[in-house]
């Protein structure tokens, strides 16, 4: 191939005009002009310049358009038209245009506006700050070939749709509401001011004006966004210390409000610590022991850069480096989510070949020559585990008589199943009790089997109504639950098992359409659209950082408890928001019926100028006030 048609080649494949999933791998290959052992410096630097790097593009915002923005909402507008009717519409009656009024309500608005991007900035760079100590943690090994990089990748295009989703917060539209409110009381008390005032009472035209821009100035509550964008500024900093880092401050309310929350089980409400019982493994083979069953079971984990099932079986052994002795390494399969097991191609002492490979039940079944025989047995003794809390793990041995580790070697034999057990985390059932105390209802999402799901849930007190996920999008159901409709399902579910993240997304959107406000917790990078979805999405301790993007909070504590305690802090930062709310709103209805009244009974005539000086004195004060309590408030929670 010529330089101009791998050019043309490597400019579709960019494209994405090609599609490489689907293709045998010699076609890889000779497509991307590569081989096995890899690429060239030079090669590589070139692909850099047509693919790019394999990173997500980075939106930088524009911190004076930022700024710009907290003087562009419906109350800012009113203000803005009075600032314009001060100079404008009261240049007449011989008098000149309103500076003074005009100079306090730009003032005021660039105070406002200050200080909520102040406030704002300030959290967002605390909260980038502590997401930057929260390194990263990748490991595992693949052999691949990349056949796409950054956006163009599967995830890449996930994570550039979730980017790309913005949904307005229940705060916003609270704030919108009232803005609205607002606006249309004073709206109305202008109409009636001018038709009284001038074609009924003959009025001059400068006092009129006065008046109306009484109404303007002293109706609008203009430090309202700015002390509730401060007290959540104030509560994010609390959530932080508490190991819940908000990364959209409105989360706050959200939190606040949250009624049902869609909790992981691994991790979250237990101690993502498995152990395994030597007494209760069964065995399978002839000639084989407990302790062979470990063995082989160790040989084929990972001695280093563990995860949880690879740390359990290497640390039953006396000493780890056991799991290597008397064998040499040959060739190592990792975990992929295709597979579902692991494998090791060893040699041993005598020069003879093996192999053993641990994974899920189901996997290593397939791979065994006697399937049909012990099929039945084997999903007996899973049955047995999973009524009793336990995970399965099977191991399978074969020896490779060619001693080629491509050969696909003799029949494989299945040894052994294993039962792993991950222990509720000690104050899972409290923090679940507490959490129904606060009206918030917690439904079990896992991945593991229904019976396991219902132990757990069982032993936490959180019920055992729980569904596998074929009753959500799978079409065979049982009777019982074909019968029901998936939303009343949901609704009435104390968890659902065997879920994947599409499951995830379904419940969430199922449970907003029925008007909950719906947390949900997620580590992994298929999270990210569920945890976008959701009015809450938690990013739990050691998620990726596709699920930390996406999230609205990051924890950075494990377990259930941090949750249930951000709930109660965002509830008492809630409700001062709450009350300060109600205080302004009432404001607006006292200024506009009261000075309405006596300008258009008693006829009389207040400067704008004193408004404003008294709303910006008595914003200020109860921002002050609003501050002290609110840390009042928390330091009870805390205490």
């Amino acid at each position: 191939m010529d330089n101009k048609a791998e050019a043309e080649t490597m400019e579709a494949v960019s494209k994405e005009v090609m599609d490489l999933e689907n293709v045998p791998m010699e076609e890889v290959f000779q497509t991307l002009r590569c081989n096995p052992n890899g690429l060239t410096t030079a090669s590589a630097e070139e692909r850099l310049t047509i693919f790019g790097y394999n990173k997500l593009e980075e939106k930088q915002e524009s911190k004076f358009l930022k700024f710009l923005g907290f003087m562009w909402n419906p109350l800012s507008w009113v203000m803005e038209v009075a600032a314009i009717m001060a100079i404008a519409l009261a240049n007449g009656g011989g008098k000149p245009p309103d500076w003074q009024d005009f100079v306090g309500i730009i003032a005021l608005l660039l105070i406002n506006s200050t200080i909520s991007f102040i406030e704002e900035n300030n959290a967002g760079n605390a909260a980038a700050a502590l997401m930057a100590h929260l390194a990263p943690k990748a490991k595992g090994e693949i052999e691949s070939v990349v056949i796409a990089t950054g956006v163009h990748t599967f995830f890449g295009r996930a994570a550039h749709l979730v980017d790309s989703t913005n949904q307005v917060g229940h705060f916003q539209k609270v704030l919108t509401a009232i803005g609205n409110f607002c606006i249309c009381s004073i709206v109305v008390g202008m109409i009636i001011e001018i038709i009284v005032m001038y074609p009924i009472q003959h009025r001059e035209y400068r006092p009129g004006i006065d008046n109306l821009l009484v109404l303007l100035i002293g109706g609008i509550p203009i430090a309202m966004p700015t002390v509730l964008s401060v007290t959540m500024a104030i509560g994010s900093h609390r959530l932080s210390q508490q190991g819940a880092i908000t990364k959209r401050m409105t989360a706050i309310e959200e939190m606040a409000g949250m009624d049902v929350l869609c909790s992981d089980k691994t991790g979250t409400l237990t101690l993502n610590k498995l152990t395994v019982d030597k007494n209760l493994i069964e065995i399978f083979a002839k000639g084989v022991d407990a302790d062979t069953v470990v063995l082989m079971a160790a040989r084929a984990s990972r001695v280093e850069n563990q995860d949880a099932i690879d740390a359990a079986i290497v640390g039953m052994l006396a000493d780890s480096k056991e799991a290597r002795a008397g064998i040499q390494e040959v060739h190592f399969l990792p975990f992929n989510p295709t597979d579902k097991r692991t494998a090791l191609t060893y040699i041993d002492s005598e020069g003879k070949m093996h192999r053993v490979s641990k994974g899920a039940p189901e996997q290593i079944l397939n791979l065994v020559h006697n399937k049909s025989e012990i099929e039945r047995r084997v999903h007996v003794v899973i049955d047995k585990f999973a009524e009793r809390g336990l995970r399965s793990l099977a191991v399978a041995y074969q020896e490779v008589p060619d001693g080629r580790k491509e050969s696909s070697g003799g029949p494989w034999q299945f040894i052994g199943l294993m039962p792993l057990f991950d222990p509720p985390r000690h104050d899972s059932a409290d923090t679940i009790r507490r959490a129904l105390n606060l009206g918030v209802n917690v439904k079990m999402i896992t991945g593991d089997q229904l019976a396991i799901g219902k132990e757990t849930g069982r032993r936490l007190g959180m019920g055992t109504n729980m569904y596998p996920s074929s009753a959500l999008l799978g079409q065979n159901k049982d009777e019982s639950i074909a019968a029901l409709p998936v939303d009343e399902i949901i609704e009435k579910a104390d968890g659902f098992a065997g879920v994947f993240p599409e499951h995830k997304y379904e419940i969430v959107k199922r449970l907003q359409a029925r008007k909950h406000i719906c947390g949900m917790t997620g580590d992994g990078v298929n999270d990210a659209p569920a945890l976008k979805k959701a009015d809450i999405g938690i990013a739990v301790a050691d998620a990726t950082d596709a699920a930390r993007s996406a999230s609205d909070i990051v924890l950075t504590e494990s377990g259930l408890s941090v949750i249930i305690s951000a709930v109660l802090t965002s509830r008492a930062i809630f409700q001062r928001m709450k009350n300060y709310t109600i205080y302004a709103v009432s404001i607006t209805i006292r200024i506009v019926l009261g000075f309405m009244l006596l300008a258009l009974i008693w006829k009389f005539d207040f400067p704008p100028f004193m408004v404003l000086i008294i709303a910006i004195l008595n914003d200020d004060l109860y921002f002050m006030l609003s501050n002290l309590h609110l840390f009042h408030i928390t330091l009870c929670v805390s205490l």
